[in-house]
Parts: structure tokens; C-alpha cells; sequence
């Protein structure tokens, strides 16, 4: 989860193109059906925080110390694991809308698009729906970063985009109506192509309703314009819609409270939906949670001032 270190342009402004090489919109399925959430910008605050989805504690801890109540919380979900009606139920008491990662951790792609684990996708397919409430779904997440079996260098993006259109069928056939589906790409890097664009994994506007993007602060000078601009650009040459950064974070070590005000500022400038805070310490040991008296003031004040009511 590297960053791009060249200025771009704003683009605040929305606009649809066709992914390359669609021959043809899809015919059935269309997002009419969709149970959407409200996609106001600057209305969507989340967290990921330890112990989820086994406990709602990290989220209540996360709230207590910041002063801000989550509109949304995250969890990932290994595959074959069961939607965890539990906590999504409590996140539901809080006023929160779970967003769950399903991802298919050496899983062959092709394998789900034909159809061998319906079964499970049809059994979650039906817990959601009986949950009744609003969930946030995506797949595969951070498929053009080469650090997961499902991403880039690993499967094709043919296999992600026919094994993506295939869950989102068959949600669909079970009635499933309350979810709101996520395409999470991992911020663009070309200075050396290692991180590439996010076009050739995209499914279509039909299978799409909200676009994430996961990208982090891991030096002192990186800004909100060169980190996650060039995603913006690439994601609004596919599709209008609704852009959430579904991942973030910054260390204390790169001025912790400086890169929150800077993200709050940049998720207002470009018009987003909001922001999904990592707080908790990633794979390589690097610590992003909010624990300084200056962090916390910081993310009480962007809160305050660029999250706004949807209701």
C-alpha cells in the first residue's frame, strides 16, 4: 500500500466511460433492484478496529477515545466464513452499517465464476438478507496491489471480474436487497507499474455501486492530492459513482495529527463520501491507531467540520 509522490490535478466533478472493452451493457441484474444507502458526501465515518468481528469492543473503545460515533464498521472476512450476524447486529444497536471484505484467500477465481462454492455464497447470500438491515459488501479487495492471491500477477483480472459478476448474481437471485456493493481498489503507483490501474478488474457499472479506495500516509510529505488523486482520476474514467476511502491511516511517526486534518480536508475538497480509519497495526508492524492527545483532537475536529449528517 505504497503512494504516488506526484501532484495531480482536482477533480471534483463526475463522469461515466465505458470500461475498456465491454462490448455490450449487462442485460439482467440492473442496480434498480438495490436497497442503496444514501451516498451524500462527506456523511460516511468508519472504522476498522482490533478484535473485529469476534468483538464490538475496539469499536466502543475507538469511540470513547475520539469522541466520534462510527457510521461505519469493518471487518474481513475469510472465505467459507459465515456472515457474522452477530456483530453486524450490534453494530446495527450503534447506528452503524457493517462493511465486510469477503475475500478469497487462495481461492481460485474461476472456480467461484463456475459456480463450485454457490453453496456458500448462497447460504451468506440469505443471511444477509435476514438481517434485514443495510451491509456493505466487497470482494477481492485491493485486487490491482500483487500482495494478495487474488490480485495483481496472481489471477487474471478476466477471472476477478467474471468471479465478481458472479457473486453479485447470485446475492441477487436470493432477494438480497440490502446490500450495498464496494469495488475496493488499492491506490495507483507508475513510477514503476508495480501498483497499476484499476481498469482491467472492472466489473461494470451494474455490478457496482459504491468505488473504495485503501491508501495510507507513510511519509511525512505525502498529501492527500498526490496519494489518492491519481486513483480518483483513473476510478472517474470508469464510473460516477460514489467514492469512499475505505482504508487509511497514518503513524505517529510521519505527524499523525497533520495527515488526519490533510485526509478530512481532502475527502471535502473531492467531494467523497468519507472515510474508513485503520486503527489497528498492520502486517509489517506499523501502528496507525489514534492514541496521542493531538491525534485525537485532530480527528474530533475533522469529524466536526467535514462529516456531515445524512439524515
Amino acid at each position: 500500500m505504497i503512494a504516488v509522490a506526484s501532484a495531480v490535478a482536482l477533480i471534483v466533478s463526475a463522469y461515466v466511460v465505458l470500461v475498456p472493452g465491454e462490448k455490450a451493457k449487462p442485460a439482467v441484474h440492473p442496480r434498480q433492484g438495490h436497497t442503496a444507502l444514501r451516498a451524500i458526501p462527506g456523511s460516511y465515518l468508519g472504522v476498522y478496529a482490533v478484535g473485529a468481528p469476534s468483538s464490538y469492543a475496539g469499536v466502543m473503545a475507538f469511540a470513547s477515545a475520539t469522541g466520534v460515533k462510527p457510521r461505519l464498521v469493518v471487518y474481513y472476512s475469510g472465505w467459507l466464513e459465515p456472515f457474522q450476524t452477530s456483530f453486524a447486529a450490534t453494530a446495527a444497536k450503534h447506528g452503524a452499517v457493517p462493511l465486510v471484505q469477503l475475500d478469497p484467500d487462495n481461492v481460485s477465481l474461476a472456480a467461484i465464476a463456475m459456480g463450485q462454492y454457490d453453496a456458500y455464497l448462497i447460504s451468506y447470500a440469505r443471511a444477509v438478507r435476514a438481517y434485514r438491515h443495510p451491509v456493505i459488501l466487497g470482494f477481492g479487495h485491493e485486487m490491482n496491489g500483487s500482495w494478495f492471491s487474488w490480485g495483481y500477477t496472481h489471477a487474471s483480472p478476466a477471472a476477478f471480474v467474471a468471479a465478481w459478476r458472479h457473486l453479485v448474481t447470485l446475492f441477487r437471485d436470493a432477494g438480497t436487497k440490502n446490500v450495498t456493493w464496494l469495488w475496493t481498489v488499492n491506490i495507483v503507483k507508475n513510477q514503476h507499474g508495480d501498483i497499476p490501474g484499476p481498469a482491467p478488474w472492472w466489473p461494470g457499472k451494474s455490478y457496482v455501486n459504491w468505488v473504495g479506495i485503501d491508501g495510507y500516509y507513510l511519509s511525512s510529505s505525502w498529501q492527500f492530492a498526490p496519494v489518492f488523486g491519481p486513483t480518483v482520476i483513473a476510478v472517474r474514467e470508469l464510473t460516477g459513482d460514489p467514492i469512499l476511502i475505505a482504508e487509511t491511516g497514518a503513524t505517529h511517526a510521519v505527524g499523525q495529527p497533520a495527515k488526519i486534518t490533510d485526509v478530512f480536508a481532502g475527502i471535502h475538497k473531492y467531494g467523497l463520501l468519507g472515510l474508513v480509519w485503520f486503527d489497528s497495526t498492520d502486517t509489517s508492524g506499523r501502528d496507525f491507531g489514534i492514541k496521542s492527545p493531538a491525534a485525537i483532537a485532530a480527528f474530533r475536529r475533522g469529524a466536526k467540520t467535514y462529516i456531515k449528517a445524512s439524515s
